[in-house]
């Protein structure tokens, strides 16, 4: 198992957090076609070979994924593509 774990600290408040989250979580579906359903604060992504969470608190997002043997390969890639998207939709 491959694990990605992502921590970006944010100003925004909760609402706008959630929206970064949602809008993260929707460009991820789209380019790797990952299933997702909020729980509380807790963004649950799940398909075959990858299940992780993205939790919001007051000052961070949390990125967790645990990656499987298929998709070991597109793990700095998969990386890369959600630092790239926090990149463009956080303003810390």
């Amino acid at each position: 198992m491959s694990v990605i774990d992502i921590h970006r600290p944010h100003t925004l408040d909760k609402e706008h957090a959630r929206g970064v989250a949602e809008t993260l979580a929707q460009d991820l579906s789209r380019q790797f076609d990952v299933n997702y359903e909020w729980q509380g604060d807790v963004l649950r992504f799940k398909r075959s070979g990858v299940k992780g969470q993205l939790t919001i608190d007051h000052a961070d997002l949390h990125v967790h994924l645990e990656l499987g043997m298929l998709l070991r390969p597109f793990k700095s890639k998969i990386e890369h593509e959600i630092h790239s998207q926090l990149d463009q939709i956080i303003k810390v």
